[in-house]
């Protein structure tokens, strides 16, 4: 089966008519929506909870909870900001059920091929960059979630602050403050090294 990509299926008027079928309990209708968004939904929950198991857990959590509010969607968001503000609160309750656990998994977030290889960069150059983007997400995986979750969708997802703060259901004040303080954090365990943050702060 051919999965359509978020951009095939979110042209306004044909994910209007989804979202209007999907809330009337067409299955189909939810299934070609879930599709569209499953991809970095995943990517999200993978790098707010640091491995495969638990990321795959938020996801389904996730859908499941989409699938039980949509018959009640007002649309005061855009239907992507909903989902993605959905996935964000799986992931949050995940990470304060789990307390105790380990935050981060470097294998699983090596496997989410966040670091490419640069066809210009050396072997030595490469590697020198992969094992700061270890350390990063090491990091990451160890600031408070509030914090994790703006960071992440900032420079990792590349969310606008605008989408962040409804995402989060956040005011643009409170996300700005959450990024600036968990990048300085950051810096701080990093040895502040502005190299890593690929994304500029704008």
């Amino acid at each position: 089966m051919v999965v359509k990509t978020e951009a095939e299926v979110t042209g306004p008027m044909e994910e209007s008519r989804l979202i209007q079928r999907a809330m009337g309990g067409d299955a189909a209708s939810f299934n070609t929506l879930m599709e569209a968004h499953e991809r970095r939904m995943y990517a999200v929950a993978l790098r707010m909870c640091g491995n495969h198991e638990d990321a795959q857990d938020c996801l389904q959590e996730a859908m499941l909870r989409i699938y039980r509010a949509i018959s009640g969607f007002k649309a005061q968001s855009s239907f992507s900001t909903w989902v993605y503000r959905i996935t964000m609160n799986a992931c949050l309750d995940e990470l304060r059920k789990r307390k105790s656990r380990p935050s981060t998994s470097l294998d699983g977030l090596l496997d989410s091929g966040w670091s490419p290889v640069d066809g210009g960069e050396s072997p030595e150059g490469h590697a020198m960059r992969r094992e700061m983007r270890k350390m990063l997400r090491q990091y990451i995986g160890e600031l408070p979630e509030d914090m994790r979750a703006a960071v992440v969708l900032r420079d990792i997802e590349g969310y606008s602050y605008e989408e962040i703060a409804g995402i989060l259901d956040a005011n643009m004040g409170t996300v700005k403050s959450r990024i600036s303080r968990g990048r300085e954090r950051l810096r701080e365990k990093i040895g502040g090294r502005p190299e890593l943050f690929d994304r500029p702060d704008v």
